[in-house]
């Protein structure tokens, strides 16, 4: 069979034999300084430089490349101008996914993390099988992190 795109409740199939299973490779960020957007997204979200695109940040007009996972995901940072509180236009949330108890720590440290102060509040959703905590950078790109650990969050967070 040669690769054809089946209606919206099948997969995309090479051939009768394999799957294309897609994974996220980066999503793109406007912003105006990439080493104070690196800073951030170093502290906050624990996203280091990736090895081997070096080269590309070099280029003014090339990305930095950052990485919480050692490069699985990335987040490719260009210079220009950020979303800001400029309507959505494109992608409208980056979410990251952490274990419940990593998404608990994370939660703890929003005020060190200077997340959710003055008027861009840090906003906590319990999703039932699900919780986030959705805030923006400081660039305004509107971020996510997400555990599906909904049991060990509830369990902690009744305790306290």
């Amino acid at each position: 069979m040669a690769a054809t795109w089946h209606n919206p409740s099948r997969v995309f199939a090479m051939s009768d034999s394999a799957v294309l299973q897609f994974t996220l490779d980066h999503v793109e960020l406007f912003v105006p300084d990439r080493a104070q957007a690196a800073d951030w997204y170093a502290r906050v979200l624990a996203c280091r430089p990736v090895r081997g695109s070096e080269q590309w940040a070099a280029d003014p007009q090339g990305p930095l490349m950052l990485s919480p996972d050692g490069g699985r995901t990335k987040l490719a940072l260009f210079s220009g101008e950020p979303q800001g509180s400029r309507p959505t236009a494109g992608f409208h949330r980056v979410a990251f996914r952490l274990s419940g108890e990593e998404w608990l720590i994370f939660i703890a440290r929003l005020a060190e993390l200077g997340i959710g102060e003055g008027s861009a509040a840090a906003r906590v959703v319990d999703h039932t099988g699900a919780w986030s905590v959705y805030f923006t950078d400081p660039f305004g790109h509107h971020l996510e992190v997400t555990t599906y650990d909904a049991e060990v969050v509830r369990h902690r967070r009744g305790a306290a």
